[in-house]
């Protein structure tokens, strides 16, 4: 597919990532830019193909558009902008005192969304994408990928969505219409996988991420925790039980941030050692 040349002189810096960049349209407020860092040609098609199947399997999200190319050889993609949107953490953070509301209601739609099921001809099964990145990833023994492997293959098979990074500022609504956004690593299988980084996010990140990404502080974080755990899995179930059993796959999270730091996350590590022991 080829991209479609656009000039950066119509987009305004909204945002930043691991990755790239995002932009605003100058003129155009329903029309926003994705853009990958230098070098990065492959990632962005990749990721809207996968966005266009995403929307068509009927996830809610926001209509991808065109793969993009700047005048100095960046890559990207553009989309529909959802005008007046608000990320779950942004708002919790903007509004502290709704934060068991904004909780329920993200569980509510994750719950939803681990309902859906996908053709899996579409779609990467999770275990086969954490597998993929434990064997590339460099800084785990030959030993420990062995145990973690295990683990990975021994987790039920599913054919229902997983979005695959799924933090509370990955999806967004405006008054009754929820979205999830940044998809790239959507997938099927077991759900669990998926709410681990709900509880990574919340409980096991630095208060300087928490701050940085979330715009709150870890106290607010934990309490929107607690309040998106019964609701998601049920009030008769202790919150404890439910940390432990979602321990090792938020521990197998840092797969994901060490492909993208390239660097050892001890912080998240540590939940891996029921696998590991």
């Amino acid at each position: 597919m080829e991209a479609t040349p656009i000039s950066l002189s119509d987009y305004v810096l909204s945002g930043g990532g691991a990755n790239g960049e995002s932009y605003d349209h100058r003129t155009d407020p329903t029309v926003m830019l994705k853009l990958y860092f230098p070098g990065k040609i492959q990632q962005p098609l990749d990721e809207m193909l996968l966005a266009r199947k995403v929307y068509e399997a009927g996830i809610p999200s926001p209509e991808p558009g065109e793969y993009v190319v700047t005048e100095d050889g960046r890559y990207g993609i553009r989309f529909r902008r959802i005008v007046g949107k608000k990320s779950y953490s942004r708002a919790t953070a903007d509004e502290p005192g709704r934060v068991q509301e904004y909780a329920g209601d993200f569980a509510r739609m994750c719950k939803q969304l681990h309902l859906i099921r996908v053709d899996t001809g579409q779609f990467e099964c999770v275990k086969d994408r954490y597998c993929r990145l434990l064997e590339q990833n460099p800084f785990f023994t030959p030993s420990e990928k062995d145990k973690i492997g295990r683990f990975i293959a021994d987790a039920p098979d599913t054919d229902t969505a997983v979005h695959g990074d799924l933090q509370f500022s990955n999806a967004i609504f405006v008054g009754d219409r929820r979205y999830f956004i940044d998809l790239g690593d959507f997938s099927y299988g077991y759900n669990r996988f998926d709410v681990a980084m709900v509880y990574l996010c919340c409980c096991l990140s630095k208060e300087s991420f928490i701050q940085e990404t979330f715009h709150m502080d870890k106290a607010l974080s934990v309490t929107f925790w607690r309040h998106f755990a019964p609701e998601y899995f049920g009030a008769d179930r202790p919150l404890k039980d439910i940390e432990e059993e979602l321990a090792p796959y938020a521990g197998l999270k840092t797969l994901i941030v060490e492909r993208d730091t390239n660097c050892p996350m001890p912080e998240f590590r540590e939940k891996l050692a029921s696998i590991l022991e």
